[in-house]
């Protein structure tokens, strides 16, 4: 078998749609076992179906990252299928609503935090006693953004709750360098998935707009961000760690 990844058992939350299922399909493609995982059922089975169609090995496991007993559930799942977990990609992600610091309701502050961050949390904790427990280290990659580098006006919720991503990225980095356990987050740009459908009401006008925020002048696409959260789970970034890598179009260098 040959790929970055291949041999290894990757598991991606958010993959019944968009980055995720680019993601799990990506690594399915470079020789993993796949588990799917995401609130929506119908979307993640479809997923699963398209690795099986293409000649790879995935499951579907439900899971709300919210929740604590569905995240260590989710991993059991993993280790019960396939014995081990090497690559996680904690992906799944909510937009939320657009208002200003003043106008952010409540509701919307603790969604944010409970999908966003604090479900980036659980994955980790959860992945990582896994690692620890098989002894031989693993690679994890969070999906930040580049509104976890900088401030977006009218973003306050999903702003703070991808700079908490960013940071808690380099602090299990810190953390488990020594036991060869690697964590990583990617920073997309505006990307062509549902969450950008629903921003621009699916308008091509509407894209073109969003699409100027990027100095390539066009919007990103869901296989970019998953050629990169593979490579950064592969022994080719076997000494990138408490990276948070913008994959954005060149906003950041502006």
């Amino acid at each position: 078998m040959t790929g970055l990844v291949a041999g290894k058992v990757a598991m991606v939350t958010g993959s019944g749609s968009g980055i995720g299922r680019a993601s799990a399909l990506k690594f399915a493609e470079e020789g993993a076992k796949v588990v799917v995982s995401d609130v929506n059922v119908d979307g993640g089975n479809e997923t699963v179906a398209i690795i099986k169609k293409a000649g790879g090995e995935a499951t579907f496991i439900k899971c709300d990252v919210s929740k604590a007993v569905e995240v260590e559930a989710l991993i059991k799942g993993v280790v019960d299928t396939y014995g081990r977990l090497d690559c996680a990609y904690n992906n799944a992600g909510i937009e939320g609503d657009a208002a200003t610091t003043i106008n952010c309701t409540e509701e919307n502050f603790d969604l944010n935090y409970q999908i966003n961050l604090k479900g980036v949390w659980l994955c980790m904790k959860y992945e990582i006693l896994q690692f620890l427990a098989q002894g031989d280290g693993g690679a994890i990659v969070n999906t930040a953004s580049v509104a976890g580098l900088v401030g977006v006006k009218g973003s306050p919720a999903y702003v703070a709750a991808k700079h908490g991503v960013v940071g808690l990225t380099k602090t299990a980095a810190l953390e488990f360098a020594k036991k060869d356990i690697r964590v990583n987050a990617v920073c997309p740009g505006v990307i062509e998935t549902p969450m950008v459908e629903r921003l621009t009401g699916g308008a091509e006008e509407g894209k073109a707009k969003v699409a100027k925020w990027q100095p390539v002048g066009r919007l990103g696409q869901p296989s970019e961000i998953a050629a990169t959260a593979v490579w950064l789970c592969s022994d080719q970034a076997s000494f990138v760690t408490g990276h948070a890598m913008p994959v954005d179009g060149g906003i950041m260098a502006a």
